[in-house]
């Protein structure tokens, strides 16, 4: 007997008819004797419905009040799969946030699970019931309802799974598994057989919607095996574990993109010690991301340009706060927010020369310019205009024989 957690997520449960469809997934996992906790998120497109609903009260709806609309996603799709689940024999209860309790800290919307209460979730383990808790969510030592972002299923599943200590995690979603690239887009994606947390957790922060980054962080640091697989399949999926199982020889493994990125120049910035410091921090105070950062320094080497990237949504703000910077001196800032992320991610790159020099080259062959680039040890990165994504994506993807 092994005790497993099985996430599964919006578009899994997202009709009464899939939900009935999970709960068949679930009776057969029990049937093998298994002991079974249950995550769900919120029914595929409710978390958008409730953020609407939101927003015709107020833009800047109270981030309380937004915790505890959300937080009724998940509480929904929990009781009705435990309803499907008792309608076809299997003995089942759901739990809410504060039952348990699941405690976190951390600020509204932005939260993070710290400790779980395992003693009533065991014992009803115990007498062979499959306990449904919900994703996303917590409550908080003051006893607010808090939830920890969007995505923050795979995160709780993997907490949970922690906590628990349970044997697996598995994680169902609408794909077979992970992919050397968005399937949607290139028919001629592969499914990854095994990936290391390393790469996985390089692609998610690429744009690789199949995990959300945190969930496979914690898995990173705890090492629990995870599989990706399909509710609508009975094909095997994707497993990500520990690096030292995974054969590298492919050099890279996927090819991610996003296009929620943004470029800012700042030109003609005084060139002295600290100038960067005086940039990024009240970015930092801010709560905006940062990601590429170049810096060219002028002829004359009195005057610097320095180009940076952080997400679309952040542009407007961005620029305001370094317009009020008193610390900062420059000439103009400009911004294109039609740039896309392209990246290649593969644990195979560090011992494979010639990696760097292939992708640039493709690129070129495309007539794509590079607007900025990030290396890692197991990533390579670079900014294009939005318009070459897919033909750069598409390009990448057979010149590293992932097609």
């Amino acid at each position: 007997m092994v005790k497993k957690v099985l996430k599964f997520g919006g578009t899994s449960v997202g009709t009464s008819e899939r939900i009935q469809h999970v709960a068949k997934i679930i009776k057969k996992e029990r049937s093998l004797g298994n002991k079974i906790i249950v995550v769900v998120s919120a029914m595929a497109g409710k978390t958008n419905e409730l953020i609407k609903l939101s927003k015709e009260i107020s833009e800047e709806f109270n981030k309380r009040e937004m915790d505890v609309l959300l937080s009724s996603g998940e509480q929904v799709t929990s009781a009705l799969l435990s309803g499907a689940l008792t309608e076809i024999d299997v003995k089942a209860k759901s739990w809410l946030n504060w039952q348990i309790p699941i405690l976190t800290e951390g600020e509204h919307t932005n939260s993070r699970i710290i400790n779980i209460n395992v003693e009533k979730i065991n014992e009803y383990l115990d007498e062979n019931g499959v306990a449904i808790l919900p994703g996303f969510q917590g409550i908080s030592q003051k006893g607010e309802i808090t939830t920890i972002g969007r995505g923050g299923s795979d995160a709780s599943a993997v907490a949970i799974a922690k906590i628990f200590n349970t044997d697996s995690c598995e994680i169902y979603t609408d794909v077979d598994g992970v992919f050397s690239t968005d399937p949607n887009k290139i028919p001629v994606a592969k499914k990854i057989e095994k990936i290391s947390y390393d790469e996985m957790l390089e692609l998610s922060s690429l744009g690789a919607k199949v995990m959300q980054s945190s969930a496979i962080q914690t898995a990173l640091m705890y090492d629990i095996p995870l599989e990706v697989k399909s509710t609508f399949t009975e094909r095997k999926g994707t497993k990500i574990f520990s690096q030292e199982n995974i054969d590298y020889s492919k050099s890279v493994t996927g090819v991610a993109y996003s296009k929620d990125d943004a470029k800012i120049t700042i030109i003609g910035v005084e060139d002295k010690p600290g100038v960067a410091a005086n940039i990024f921090e009240p970015l930092s105070k801010a709560q905006i991301n940062v990601d590429m950062v170049i810096q060219n320094i002028s002829s004359d080497q009195k005057t610097t340009d320095i180009t940076f990237t952080v997400k679309r949504d952040d542009v407007s703000r961005t620029k305001q706060i370094l317009k009020d910077d008193s610390e900062i001196s420059y000439k103009e800032i400009i911004h294109n927010n039609k740039v896309a992320k392209v990246s290649i991610v593969g644990a195979g790159m560090v011992s494979t020369p010639g990696v760097t020099y292939r992708m640039f080259r493709a690129l070129s062959d495309e007539k794509i310019n590079i607007l900025a680039i990030s290396t890692s040890e197991i990533k390579l990165s670079v900014i294009i205009e939005e318009d070459d994504t897919l033909k750069a994506i598409k390009k990448l993807h057979t010149i590293f024989d992932l097609d």
